[in-house]
């Protein structure tokens, strides 16, 4: 009988996932692999009205950006730096090696990244919504 290839929900492989995990990891990467996801969000708030987020995810050493945001009539106040360098804090407190983002390539966003520290790693042709897109990182250790 052949194998079927199914569309599935993401709860039902869940558990498969979680049994097979660790050796698929150690399988990947050639060593046995510690994975800890998380999550951290950031809030810029000022008189208890919120100026500015941000968010990053951490796993295997490295913290990504997800996003970062600041309402348009507080830009430019150095709020998104801010959050930036909270998350960068925080980052290094788990550890981790460096933290990456992606911008748009050639974009506002882009220059962003770069003055918080921030390098092109790579850019991507026509990533995301058909723009290249160009993948930043920032070494903390």
């Amino acid at each position: 009988m052949p194998v079927e290839i199914l569309s599935v929900q993401p709860e039902a492989n869940a558990a498969f996932a979680r049994a097979h995990d660790r050796e698929a990891l150690k399988s990947y990467y050639g060593f046995t692999v510690v994975w800890h996801e998380q999550r951290h969000d950031f809030s810029a708030v000022e008189d208890g009205t919120t100026l500015g987020v941000a968010t990053i995810e951490i796993a295997a050493s490295l913290a990504t950006v997800k996003g970062v945001i600041v309402a348009p009539e507080a830009r430019r106040r150095g709020i998104g730096r801010a959050l930036l360098a909270q998350a960068s804090d925080v980052a290094n407190y788990y550890n981790c090696h460096k933290m990456t983002a992606e911008a748009p390539h050639g974009s506002a966003a882009q220059a962003f990244l770069e003055a918080c520290g921030y390098h092109v790693e790579a850019v991507l042709p026509q990533h995301a919504f058909k723009l290249d897109m160009a993948i930043m990182r920032k070494f903390l250790l």
